[in-house]
């Protein structure tokens, strides 16, 4: 590659543990056995001997940018163009810089998989390898049935969210100055190198691709990339998020919440009614909300806390408000006030509803005690999180509200086990509160450390 880190075998190979250099063997020996070896001639692997080991793993597009980038190794900084088939060398160069190596090999090895000369290329060039990449972790991951319950309906239904993350993605590559890049420009080394440095993700999906395309038994935590999903018995439905959405998101929560997505709330299962929204996500631990309007936008926020029913503000700074259709995007706090979230019902002189950023009247994401009704008032952004308007409307309608529980079921399961008659059926217990009655109960009961 001209770099010191790539022209020798031994200096890449001493990255992997023992127990990886075999897995590595094996892999070598499987891909070059098509070939026979002679002392005259090293082994080597074909494209055809590629595609015949990944099989339908990896879209064809995916093979081939793989293969592209590993002939196109220069081990000795002398070579003139890219070799007929793939060594020993250069096949160690590329498993290493692709699995272990810094940001600067990665877009090394990208650069390679884009271009025929290793050189600069439009950003047009990057932009079609991001959609590759996307796509091909949505189909390796579906292939190698590793979605942890996030799986769609076949039909009918939107087809995952290639485009729409692969722009997202995109859209964080800058020039040197900080500009970002237009379709034409050029995009050399040092520009891909700062993407990758940047935008983990990028990083992350290039090892799930090489991990399960080639089914290597070297580890890769894919726990806090895909959340495992869960649902209460009998209540199996079909969630506005496909898994690349559910990506997207759960890589913007803090690391202790990323494994688990467990289902508080469904306006599908559990009606349209803000007195079981109440009923059901309080005391629950943090929190992902989520909203598909009647025009089609989805959005949301995470609680970074768990949600009470009163007239103040809560949360903290780790909340955020993001969108996912028409575009993915994630907002975060802008430090100029503490309105996170907000959930009261039951009040004469203040809103009653469930809001995140903003201000009364003013929310940068607000679900109104009329259930179905909400808005996204943020001209031209909201004050908390640097939002834009989130919906098509300001005052806009929702089809589906989902909340999820993510992070330690153990939460879930605490605060549940200590419902009373009343928590069980919330809406019960919000007609009591509004009513003005008392819960003569509330005072006898042992409180739990969630609530």
């Amino acid at each position: 590659m001209g770099n010191s880190g790539s022209r020798s075998g031994p200096n890449v190979w001493s990255r992997f543990l023992p127990e990886e250099q075999a897995e590595m063997d094996r892999l070598f020996a499987a891909l070059s056995s098509e070939k026979s070896s002679s002392s005259a001639s090293p082994r080597s692997f074909s494209l055809k001997a590629l595609k015949s080991h990944i099989g339908e793993a990896l879209p064809p597009e995916m093979v081939i940018r793989l293969y592209d980038g590993m002939r196109r190794v220069d081990v000795m900084g002398q070579a003139k163009g890219p070799s007929g088939s793939v060594s020993w060398e250069q096949f160690t160069v590329s498993m290493s810089h692709l699995l272990k190596g810094n940001s600067k090999e990665k877009s090394l090895m990208i650069l390679k998989m884009v271009s025929a000369t290793g050189g600069p290329v439009k950003a047009r060039e990057v932009q079609k390898f991001t959609e590759d990449l996307v796509g091909s972790v949505v189909h390796v991951l579906t292939h190698r049935q590793e979605l942890r319950g996030w799986a769609q309906k076949t039909a009918p239904g939107p087809p995952p969210r290639v485009q729409v993350l692969a722009a997202q993605l995109f859209s964080e590559m800058k020039l040197a100055d900080g500009k970002k890049l237009q379709l034409d420009c050029d995009c050399d080394q040092a520009v891909i190198e700062d993407w990758v440095f940047r935008v983990h993700l990028v990083a992350t999906f290039l090892s799930v691709v090489i991990h399960r395309g080639f089914l290597l038994h070297l580890s890769l935590d894919l726990a806090t990339l895909v959340p495992q999903r869960e649902v209460d018995q009998g209540q199996e439905f079909e969630s506005v998020l496909d898994v690349l959405s559910v990506i997207f998101v759960n890589s913007h929560l803090p690391r202790e919440q990323q494994h688990r997505w467990h289902l508080l709330f469904s306006s599908e299962l559990h009606g349209h009614s803000f007195a079981q929204l109440c009923g059901r996500i309080p005391r629950r631990g943090p929190c992902v909300l989520l909203l598909k309007d009647c025009d089609g936008h989805v959005f949301g926020g995470f609680a970074s806390c768990s949600w009470e029913i009163k007239p103040q503000f809560q949360g903290d700074h780790r909340c955020f408000l993001f969108s996912i259709l028409p575009s993915m995007a994630v907002h975060t706090c802008t430090g100029y006030n503490d309105h996170y979230m907000y959930l009261s019902q039951g009040q004469r002189t203040i809103p009653n509803g469930l809001g995140m950023g903003g201000q009364h009247n003013y929310f940068g994401l607000w679900i109104d005690v009329d259930f179905g009704k909400g808005h996204s008032k943020a001209k031209p952004t909201c004050t908390t999180y640097n939002s834009p308007q989130l919906s098509a409307q300001e005052d806009f309608r929702f089809e589906k509200m989902e909340v999820w529980a993510v992070g330690d079921a153990s939460q879930a399961q605490m605060a549940a086990s200590s419902k009373s008659i009343l928590d069980m059926n919330p809406e019960a217990q919000v007609l009591l509160q509004i009513s003005g009655r008392t819960s003569h109960s509330e005072g006898l009961r042992e409180v739990s450390d969630q609530e």
